[in-house]
């Protein structure tokens, strides 16, 4: 079996690689945005829709005369892997497995969207093609394939194609595997480098460690595990609050879309950008600590979406305590649970351990120790008292040895099989150690 990984790294070129980088990415969002929009006319019109019916369509648009600088601003190979992402995009949405899964969310499947150019991103090519409308996004991208063919890393530089030549980044870890492909990004501003490698793995890898782990996730306490220990939340977002109002107000005083609005505007989102970097690293290391540490973690299957929706309702029917309600929606999103889960699922998965997903029903109303269920044990939020047993505990402990209790009650009667464990991952070995 074999394990795919990226490495991403903060990218240094200097001004005048930094002007072949924007058109490079440029080109490749141009050609996006065409191949949406004739793919959205087959889409009208019944046509079948796939990579090869688009990718042969690039030639037209580069013989075109109002499309010339495709020719010497574009890479080829970029420009194939652009639409190839495109026909996927299309592919997930005539998908009727992610149909369903959508609709149990009350969510309806959406169309490849059309992008525009990054915030901050001085592009040559912009005074080419005025007529043409974009919409949104926040990230250019490109994508080159057959590494060893057009690129190379030498030390903590990276050599890339159509005269870019060698450009430093940041290289904070050693890059283990073979790299397949590189990503050059621009994101609020800066440039990065991803690279993506192939290791190989073995068939069933055994977990070093023996431990079971019943995690409950929440706001004050990020994790609170079965065996009694509390990991607190970063609160990234809520650190930064105050500093995000002030940038906003001043936002709101300048001139839509002049030079100065947009000067604010870019302040606002680097500091978004670094906000979300903050939660990713964190989220990064507790969960490798988690992983290393446990062959079993099981969490609760949290639909975050649910939880965080907004409680104002409608013109005729108005919500209630919408602010205390908007406050937990930002608290909730603040701890990156998803994210969280997304990581444990695929560490788990490379070190041999098992992740499952437990329904979060009556988790912080039942008695761990004997198992009664009343909404009457938990009369506040931090401590628990059974009504029957008369067991006193922590709430959010006695929720994670709740999870505890029912991941192992999924193990046995899914013969150590779960939902929960990633789908790359096909066998399952009964594991009698696992306690």
């Amino acid at each position: 079996m074999k394990i795919n990984k990226a490495y991403k790294f903060r990218l240094e070129p200097n001004s005048e690689q930094e002007v072949i980088l924007n058109n490079l990415v440029g080109s490749a969002r141009f050609v996006w945005n065409q191949m949406l929009a004739i793919s959205l006319e087959m889409f009208a019109k019944n046509e079948f829709i796939n990579a090869t019916n688009l990718v042969n369509k690039i030639m037209n648009l580069k013989n075109n005369p109002d499309f010339g600088f495709l020719k010497t601003h574009s890479n080829a190979v970029s420009l194939q892997q652009k639409v190839r992402d495109l026909a996927a995009a299309w592919s997930r949405f005539f998908d009727p497995k992610v149909h369903a899964r959508l609709k149990e969310n009350k969510k309806k499947p959406r169309k490849p969207k059309f992008f525009k150019r990054a915030d901050g991103s001085e592009i040559q090519l912009r005074a080419l093609m005025p007529r043409f409308k974009h919409k949104s996004d926040g990230c250019d991208s490109i994508r080159l394939v057959q590494f060893d063919k057009y690129c190379r890393v030498e030390g903590n530089r990276v050599k890339l194609p159509n005269g870019i030549g060698l450009v430093k980044f940041r290289k904070s870890q050693a890059i283990i595997g073979t790299i397949k492909n590189v990503t050059l990004s621009k994101k609020s501003g800066h440039w990065y480098v991803s690279f993506g490698t192939e290791k190989a793995l073995l068939e069933n890898p055994i977990h070093p460690s023996k431990s079971a782990l019943g995690l409950d996730m929440g706001i004050t306490k990020l994790l609170t595990t079965s065996s009694g220990q509390y990991i607190k939340p970063k609160n990234s977002f809520k650190a930064n609050q105050i500093k995000i109002a002030k940038l906003q107000r001043r936002l709101s005083k300048k001139v839509k879309f002049s030079e100065n609005w947009k000067k604010q505007n870019r302040k606002i989102q680097k500091l978004h950008h670094h906000i979300a970097n903050i939660r990713h690293d964190y989220l990064h290391k507790v969960t490798t600590t988690l992983s290393k540490s446990h062959a079993m973690i099981v969490v609760e299957d949290l639909k975050v979406a649910n939880m965080s929706k907004s409680a104002s309702g409608t013109t005729a029917q108005k919500g209630c305590n919408v602010k205390a309600k908007s406050g937990l929606n930002k608290s909730i999103l603040d701890q990156g649970w998803h994210m969280m889960t997304v990581m444990l699922e695929y560490k788990q998965q490379w070190r041999g351990g098992l992740l499952i997903k437990v329904n979060p029903r009556y988790t912080s109303q039942t008695c761990s120790k004997c198992k009664h269920v009343a909404k009457e044990n938990r009369r506040t939020q931090a401590k628990f008292e059974c009504v029957k047993c008369m067991y006193v505990a922590n709430a959010d402990f006695n929720a994670a040895r709740n999870v505890l209790a029912a991941g192992h009650a999924v193990l046995s009667v899914e013969g150590g099989c779960s939902k929960g464990r990633p789908l790359k991952q096909k066998t399952c070995d009964n594991r009698e150690d696992v306690t």
